[in-house]
């Protein structure tokens, strides 16, 4: 009896970077788990947040020689078939040839409620493989609430909300709950 044999269609990174290098200008894609997933236009309040942290986020960063940037794609070597594009990275160093980090201090994924359970599972398991990342922050869109991921011995989570201030030892300094909504009714 012949038995079909599945061949794994999953795209990995090099294929996925000449992909996306001929898709029209404007488009935004990540790989996810293999496959390429275009990204919806997100809402206003998403992209008055990213604002909010990249201002309190830059400020930290500027002194240090670092850098907060929203657009990059971060790579892991440990998974070869994701290409995530988180909403806020901190990374420092020389500028980059292409829009690919493999060296983020801090990621910043603002949750939309339609991508919430790939952001907290998939992508954050994904992130958290970046042997250079020291903080991942997971904001909620509708409430006023930080999950702060932190790589210690193992990675660790605590919840940071209304009128708290989350530490960030990496970049000296510390980021308030009430910066990241600044100027949104939560």
């Amino acid at each position: 009896m012949a038995v079909a044999v599945r061949r794994d269609t999953r795209m990995r990174v090099a294929e996925y970077k000449e992909w996306v290098a001929a898709r029209p200008e404007g488009e935004r894609w990540e790989l996810i788990d293999g496959a390429p997933v275009m990204m919806a236009p997100a809402k206003d309040r998403h992209h008055r947040i990213v604002y909010n942290l990249l201002r309190a986020l830059g400020d930290l960063a500027d002194p240090r020689g670092c850098w907060a940037q929203t657009g990059l794609a971060v790579l892991s070597e440990a998974m070869d078939d994701y290409a995530p594009i988180p909403d806020v990275l901190v990374r420092c160093g020389t500028e980059l040839p292409d829009g690919y980090a493999q060296d983020p201090l801090l990621l910043a994924e603002v949750l939309s409620p339609s991508t919430m359970i790939n952001d907290r599972g998939f992508k954050a398991a994904f992130y958290q493989s970046i042997p250079s990342l020291r903080t991942l922050l997971l904001i909620y869109q509708d409430e006023a609430r930080v999950e702060v991921w932190r790589r210690e011995a193992e990675w660790t989570m605590t919840i940071a909300g209304p009128g708290e201030t989350i530490a960030l030892p990496e970049l000296g300094g510390s980021l308030s709950v009430a910066d990241v909504y600044a100027r949104l009714a939560v």
